[in-house]
Parts: C-alpha cells; sequence; structure tokens
C-alpha cells in the first residue's frame, strides 16, 4: 500500500460518493462519475484514497500505455521502442495511479505528440504520450470539469466511447488503448457542464458538507491523527482496507454471472420515462449499475433493494422514487395477473365445449335407447304410454347446456316404475294379493286376473 494516502475505509460520510467509485472501480463501463458540490467535502481525498485501495495492475515494461501483454501485441506498440513482435516481454506490476488533467492543457499535452528533444538531438521521429497514455487503466481526474474546454471535450468522449486513442503528428500515427475511470467534479455555482458530457458520464452524485457534530469532530480527529503519524493511522485500517479490495476482486469475479428479470428491466424503462430522462444511456448506465451492485452485494440475480440504489445514483434524488418503483412494479403484477386470467379463462372455455360435446354425444344415445324402449312398449300395448312422456321424449332433441349450468331433465315418468317395482316385489316375496285394487297403478300395467 502506498504511504501518505489517507484510507478510504477512514472517510467519514460521503457514502455516496465511495459508493460511486468503488461501483465504477468494479466495472468501468458504467462510464465514470459526475460529482456535484461545494469544495472542501473530502471529494478529491476520496478519489486519491480509491487508487491506493485497488489492486495493482500488471503491465508490460517499458510499455508507456500501462498496457497488458494483449494490447502490447494487438495494437503492435513494440514498434514504439523499435522491437519486434518476436521480443521476449516482461510483465511487472504497478499500482494504480490518479492522473489529473489541468484545465489549462493543450491538445498535443491530452493527446500526445512529437518528442522534440529526440528529434532535435537525435534527429528522430519519436512518440511522446499524453495524458490518455498514461491514464489507460487508471483513474482520470478532472477538477472543475464544468470549465473544460470544448475541444478537450470532444477528445475525452471519444476516447471514452472507444477505448483507444489514435495519434497522427508528423508523419507519425499509432493507436493505443486508453480505458479509464473518469471523475469529475463541478461547483453548480460556477457554471453548467456541457450536456454532451454529461449525459455520457454514468453516475451523477450531489454531495454537501456533513451536518452532523459528532462526524465533523470524528473528521477533525482523524485528520489531526493521520497528519501527526501517517504510518500508524494507515496501519489501524489495514484490514478494513484488504476486506474492502477483496470484496471488490470478487464482485468483479461475479458481474458477468448477475443476471436481471424482465419486471425489474421493465421498470427501469418506464422509470426513466417517467422522470423525462432523454435517449437510452440512462436505461443502460442503470441496468450496469444495478448488476454492479448486485455483484457488490454478492447476488447472483439483481433485488429490488440494488435497482433503486442503480436509479438513484444515475438519476439523482427523488423522495418519491421507492413510491414510484412499486406503482411500476404492482401494475406489472396486476396485467401479468391479468393475462394469466384470460389465458386460464381460455382453457376452461375449450374444456367446457368439449364437455358439452361429449354430453351432447351422451343425450343423442339416450334418446336413441329410449326411443326405441318406448317404441317397443308402444307395439305391447299403445294404450299404456303417457301423452305427457311423448312430449318429453320431443323436448330431448331441445336440450340446451349454455351457462354452464347442467338441467335435470325427465325423459320418462319413473312413478310407474316405483308403482310396478312395489307390485314385483310382493309378488317375488310370496305375499298374497287379496285385492288387486290396492295398488294404484292408474291402467298402466296390463295385469290379468285369473
Amino acid at each position: 500500500m502506498k504511504k501518505n494516502i489517507f484510507p478510504f475505509t477512514a472517510i467519514v460520510g460521503q457514502e455516496k460518493i465511495k459508493k460511486a467509485l468503488i461501483l465504477n472501480a468494479i466495472n468501468p463501463s458504467i462510464g465514470g462519475v459526475l460529482i456535484k458540490g461545494d469544495r472542501g467535502t473530502g471529494k478529491t481525498t476520496a478519489v486519491r484514497a480509491l487508487a491506493n485501495l485497488l489492486p495493482e495492475i500488471e503491465v508490460v515494461e517499458g510499455c508507456s500505455f500501462n498496457c497488458d501483454e494483449d494490447s502490447y501485441r494487438e495494437f503492435e506498440l513494440y514498434k514504439v521502442n523499435d522491437k519486434s513482435a518476436d521480443d521476449d516481454i516482461l510483465i511487472i506490476k504497478k499500482p494504480m495511479s490518479v492522473v489529473e488533467l489541468p484545465l489549462g492543457a493543450t491538445e498535443d499535452r491530452v493527446v500526445g505528440s512529437l518528442d522534440i528533444e529526440k528529434a532535435l538531438k537525435e534527429g528522430i521521429k519519436a512518440l511522446e504520450p499524453g495524458l490518455l497514455a498514461q491514464t489507460n487503466r487508471n483513474i482520470l481526474y478532472i477538477d472543475e470539469i464544468n470549465l473544460l474546454d470544448d475541444n478537450l471535450v470532444d477528445i475525452l468522449l471519444d476516447a471514452a466511447a472507444f477505448g483507444v486513442n489514435t495519434i497522427e503528428r508528423e508523419g507519425i500515427s499509432i493507436s493505443h488503448p486508453s480505458r479509464f475511470i473518469l471523475v469529475g467534479t463541478m461547483n453548480p455555482e460556477e457554471g453548467e457542464l456541457r450536456g454532451q458530457l454529461s449525459d455520457r458520464i454514468g453516475l451523477e452524485i450531489e454531495v454537501e458538507g456533513i451536518g452532523n457534530i459528532d462526524d465533523r469532530i470524528l473528521i477533525m480527529k482523524r485528520r489531526e491523527e493521520f497528519e501527526m503519524d501517517p504510518a500508524s493511522f494507515i496501519a489501524k485500517f489495514d484490514d478494513e482496507q484488504k476486506e474492502l479490495q477483496n470484496r471488490i476482486i470478487e464482485a468483479q469475479k461475479l458481474l458477468n454471472n448477475v443476471e436481471i428479470d424482465s419486471t425489474s428491466l421493465e421498470i427501469i424503462a418506464r422509470i426513466t420515462l417517467e422522470l423525462g430522462a432523454e435517449g437510452h444511456r440512462s436505461d443502460i448506465s442503470i441496468l450496469k449499475t444495478s448488476k454492479t451492485i448486485a455483484a457488490f452485494n454478492n447476488h447472483l440475480k439483481v433485488d429490488d433493494n440494488d435497482l433503486e440504489e442503480a436509479i438513484s445514483l444515475v438519476l439523482g434524488n427523488d423522495k418519491l422514487l421507492s413510491q414510484r418503483i412499486q406503482k411500476i412494479k404492482k401494475d406489472i403484477e396486476k396485467r401479468d395477473e391479468e393475462n394469466s386470467s384470460d389465458s386460464l379463462e381460455g382453457i376452461q372455455n375449450k374444456i367446457e365445449e368439449q364437455l358439452q360435446e361429449s354430453l351432447q354425444k351422451k343425450l343423442q344415445d339416450i334418446n336413441q335407447n329410449t326411443d326405441f324402449g318406448l317404441d317397443k312398449e308402444k307395439t305391447s300395448n299403445k294404450s299404456d304410454i303417457d301423452d305427457n312422456n311423448s312430449e318429453d321424449i320431443e323436448d330431448i332433441e331441445k336440450i340446451d347446456l349454455g351457462n354452464n349450468k347442467s338441467k335435470k331433465l325427465d325423459f320418462v315418468n319413473d312413478s310407474d316404475f316405483k308403482i310396478k317395482d312395489e307390485f314385483d316385489s310382493k309378488i317375488n316375496q310370496g305375499e298374497k294379493i287379496e285385492n288387486f285394487n290396492d295398488i294404484d297403478i292408474e291402467g298402466k300395467l296390463d295385469i290379468k286376473k285369473y
């Protein structure tokens, strides 16, 4: 760890600044951090402390562009040192650093230019890398970013968007990787940031001085202790520093495995429209940030808290944010329930149609069997058939099974069969029938008296 750098975990308060910086360290594709606020709120201290917190990076020895082995060969950067691709390379480790971009910097200082000293002394064309070469895989810090020259803003936007910087000077043309964590600070009272640059920066944080008395006292004590004995003060927070560093490393490994469901994606799309966000960059930034927060929290799936925090960091503070998210979520759930209900209703209707068809077929079979039995009885004695039964038989063809209600239908008058059953039962049991008139069969049974 570096000496005389105030520990990141020793910073009191300013949780949003620290969280935004950590998230960009885990996932630089978020797009950087814009910190708005007054001077003296610990912005610069936090940025320098972050660089000291992060693990060392592996670079090719002698490469002025902080390149790893892959980019060293891909961009043919060995040619800068008059070497070939077959030459052996040595990989070394070096700590991450904070590269500050001064407001008065020229384009050549930022992009890179011809090395005038070598040109004059040795008569050769050599490249002098610019700030974008130094900041590759490091942190680019721009104080008062809202006062930066528009031409430099355009250069930074191109480098940030493509991750590549191209230098073309005096017959020299070379490209090199330029991937960095962009951190800009500004005081809104000194002017607004150019909209194009503000839109490209992923997270936007508004900070102010800490109002809690105990926290302000703690800040003074820690700062005094650090200035009196930096080594001892840093040692006190060594365990916390290592723990946070390991957490960042684990989150970087987990990030690509984090998932987000369709409901959360719809919440993101709706909330950006509701809050009037322009374009689609906000949606993409929220998506990346929410997955990064989930990885930092050791989640394999983005939950509601991860999503809400991401929206707050990207779109700024909104007191009604929680209510907005819950309302959108309920609307989505209600819609899904209605769609599910409609689907079930369709299945039910289909089943009911099949049942109706089956019932109609059964009724037709019953109709045929009943007609056959009644015709046979008519043949033996047509007078025994009641007129009402004939009407009931005709009604079978008019059965209506609508509205899913079953209707009890009397195909024949079953009272006649009950009387006959009673009569047969007495005979089968050997009972003596003294008076046939005791049995009221209303002439429906043809019983002969012997």
